[in-house]
């Protein structure tokens, strides 16, 4: 395994499905929410069902997910507020700097790109990962953007229960614990892999539409300090918690630092701007998420192209 074959073989597809995404938005007014409203409520939900009902992971594997999720975002977001607070932030910059700081895009970047590095495994880690990495960033992330700011924080976090993913696991959770789980080769089942498949081309096509219409903000250095801890602190973070879990299938916890290493999300944008009352500054609060988003995500492609060449050939010892 080189770099090359890591660019090529894993990054370069994202690359290419998000790059067509982002010539149509400039090219074309296109509304992302139209495409985010199928992918939220049809694409995903189906993709998180026949993931999991079928996947081989163990109860083991899935609590060790879990807990490293957690275990990565409380540890980031004390690294993230410890920063904002050195750098003299005030809020609502510095919710803005933790949020894009910690929040990885597990979602319509790391799905994809776990899938085409690591197959069905990782397909299956990224979205166990993206669910739990949901919860917390409609909780705690809700918290971390509407402190100083505006918003009904109770009616925010009844969110996570109106997504449909999280309906998507209980199910397949429940199908496995009755024993109902129909075959792989059935009209039902076939249909709901096909549908949910289509959720990963949308997803990089979003990724590239909304890259194309991120204002990257008056001043790029500002996202310095964010890029750095979301590109490189967190990787190093993750390979200490995988470790720590001792993780029985290395895959598993290649994906889930994988998966942490991703470039920030785009959900803290629209917790910032729905909580943080700071759109009409010079360089608002919202402003400063999109810049940190555009950054990392543009150079991620270098980190996670090296990450993926460390992590197949065993160089961090996962």
């Amino acid at each position: 395994m080189t770099f090359v074959s890591a660019l090529t073989s894993a990054i370069l597809p994202v690359l290419l499905v998000a790059g067509v995404g982002f010539t149509l938005g400039r090219v074309h007014d296109v509304q992302v929410d139209a495409l985010g409203t199928v992918a939220v409520y049809v694409l995903t939900p189906c993709l998180v069902f026949y993931s999991l009902a079928t996947t081989t992971l163990g109860s083991g594997a899935v609590a060790k997910i879990a807990v490293g999720v957690l275990g990565y975002i409380v540890v980031m977001t004390a690294v993230a507020e410890g920063a904002a607070r050195v750098l003299g932030l005030g809020e609502p910059h510095r919710g803005a700097f933790v949020l894009s700081s910690t929040f990885p895009n597990g979602g319509n970047y790391g799905i994809p790109l776990a899938r085409f590095a690591f197959g069905p495994v990782g397909q299956s880690v990224a979205v166990l990962y993206i669910v739990a990495v949901d919860v917390l960033q409609y909780t705690l992330g809700v918290f971390l953007a509407a402190r100083g700011g505006e918003g009904d924080l109770r009616e925010s976090i009844t969110e996570i229960f109106r997504l449909p993913l999280l309906y998507g696991l209980l199910a397949a959770v429940a199908a496995r614990l009755l024993g109902v789980v129909p075959a792989t080769d059935t009209a039902l089942m076939q249909t709901i892999q096909l549908v949910g498949n289509a959720a990963i081309p949308v997803m990089l096509l979003m990724l590239g539409i909304q890259l194309a219409n991120t204002r990257s903000g008056p001043s790029l250095t500002r996202a310095g300090i964010p890029t750095v801890l979301k590109l490189g602190v967190a990787p190093v973070i993750a390979v200490a918690l995988a470790l720590g879990l001792a993780f029985a299938d290395g895959d598993v916890a290649r994906v889930f630092v994988l998966e942490c290493a991703m470039p920030a999300a785009v959900t803290p944008l629209v917790l910032t701007i729905e909580f943080s009352g700071d759109t009409e500054t010079a360089f608002s609060a919202p402003e400063y998420v999109s810049t940190v988003i555009f950054t990392t995500t543009v150079c991620s492609t270098a980190t996670l192209a090296v990450l993926i060449w460390a992590l197949r050939d065993g160089l961090l010892g996962i």
